[in-house]
């Protein structure tokens, strides 16, 4: 159950986060600057799918190692 409420709320996490490096941040200040209708909804979205997907792969390999090297008991 415990694993399945994480899963949802590390699920939500990315529609909340507003994940912008510091060099992303002034360009878009500029670019707001220059023009009053900058959207800037693609540049997060995008920052944080480059964060996520590295993530996602250390938790395959790092599943996939632990169901290799942790065999399930054997019934009797």
């Amino acid at each position: 159950m415990a694993a399945l409420v994480l899963a949802f709320v590390l699920g939500l996490a990315p529609l909340v986060a507003g994940a912008q490096c510091v060099m992303c941040k002034s360009q878009v200040e500029a670019a707001r600057q220059e023009r009053d209708d900058y959207d800037v909804t693609g540049l997060n979205r995008g920052i944080v799918y480059m964060m996520t997907v590295p993530y996602l792969l250390m938790g395959t390999v790092g599943y996939v190692w632990y169901r290799r090297t942790h065999p399930k008991p054997a019934k009797a």
